[in-house]
């Protein structure tokens, strides 16, 4: 395993990191208590330092399966990314069912109970990593919500500040403004590829800036791990069994255009996770990790080797032509995808 600094810190973290809610909400299948403690201990031993969490996982599952997982003296080997902002312990009885997002909280007042939570649910007296959970331009506007954050730093409680965006793949606009106007370490953003804006763009706001990348879904919802075909059935406690067919079709025939990256003999689960980590800039990636056999694959992505420039260039020019599909059959593009797709529609049009 390699270790990479969030920059402005002394704080150094695993570059494949394991992402908590995989095991904690109940959207990737169901893991008992001491079956997702097993799974995050082996990841520990494997070298994954970084966990990242969130106190909306699970309604606060999230972080009491990692203070499971490493009681005591073991909390000090490990790196924890924590998130907060969400009044998720209030939520109005309109959004109880599903997936649904909870109402933002950023009052200080509120803010410094939501911290003594997650460390009473974390068993621990200072979070590794604190991230503003999908924060909405309002939160990084707030002069008193960062006058707190620097206070807890000062105080020790908090070890470095983040900005997680989301919910969706999206949230341009938030993450270049904290990066360029607030004192932060990391952004952390949706970024595969499959998925690549408005990641380029906000890797271009980390250069500016000298700020740390996470990168979340790095395997895009499992597809880039090359394991689905036209007939895969998600079980029923699956969140990617409600997504429309097409996903999961376009999705691979797509795949099946990026098979070259395997020719080495790696995996292209392993592969995909070397195309986010290219850029020193990206601290580490988050893979969904939901069995054992994943976390020995992705754990092992350090030892492959890394992708080329060659390598990189077609993927993104892949992507940049929808991968030869057609782009109304794709929903929820992000604008800036649509932008680029539609531009190097009208370049190959005028070059024919």
């Amino acid at each position: 395993m390699r270790y990479r600094r969030i920059a402005g810190t002394d704080i150094d973290v695993s570059e494949v990191g394991f992402g908590v809610w995989t095991v904690a909400a109940g959207w990737w299948g169901a893991f008992s208590d001491d079956e997702a403690a097993a799974l995050m201990q082996e990841a520990l031993d494997l070298g994954i330092t970084f966990f990242d969490t969130a106190e909306t996982y699970g309604n606060g599952r999230g972080e009491t399966v990692l203070a499971h997982a490493f009681p005591g003296a073991a909390r000090d080997r490990i790196v924890i990314g924590a998130k907060f902002g969400y009044d998720w312990q209030h939520r109005p009885a309109d959004r109880q069912a599903g997936h649904q997002e909870a109402r933002h909280c950023w009052d200080p007042p509120f803010l410094e109970g939501a911290l003594r939570g997650s460390l009473d649910r974390l068993g621990t007296d200072r979070i590794d990593h604190w991230q503003l959970h999908n924060p909405r331009m309002d939160a990084l506007q707030r002069d008193d919500l960062w006058t707190f954050l620097d206070k807890v730093q000062r105080e020790g409680h908090v070890r470095s500040v983040g900005v997680a965006l989301g919910p969706a793949i999206g949230w341009r606009e938030e993450g270049e403004f904290a990066m360029a106007q607030r004192t932060i370490h990391s952004v952390q953003m949706i970024y595969n590829a499959l998925e690549l804006d408005p990641g380029r763009a906000l890797l271009d706001a980390a250069r500016a800036s000298g700020t740390s990348l996470l990168v979340r879904v790095p395997h895009s919802s499992g597809m880039l791990e090359g394991r689905y075909t036209a007939d895969t059935v998600f079980p029923e406690n699956d969140h990617r069994r409600h997504r429309p067919r097409a996903w999961l079709l376009n999705g691979v025939k797509k795949i099946e255009q990026l098979r070259f990256l395997t020719e080495d003999g790696a995996t292209l689960g392993q592969k995909a996770l070397r195309y986010v980590l290219r850029d020193p800039l990206v601290a580490s990636a988050l893979p969904n990790i939901y069995n054992r056999e994943q976390l020995v694959e992705f754990a092992a992505a350090s030892d492959v080797a890394d992708v080329t420039d060659a390598q990189a260039a077609t993927i993104e020019a892949l992507h940049d032509s929808n991968y030869g599909l057609p782009v109304e059959q794709e929903a929820g593009l992000n604008p800036e995808t649509r932008r680029r797709q539609a531009a190097a529609a009208a370049k190959g049009a005028a070059s024919r």
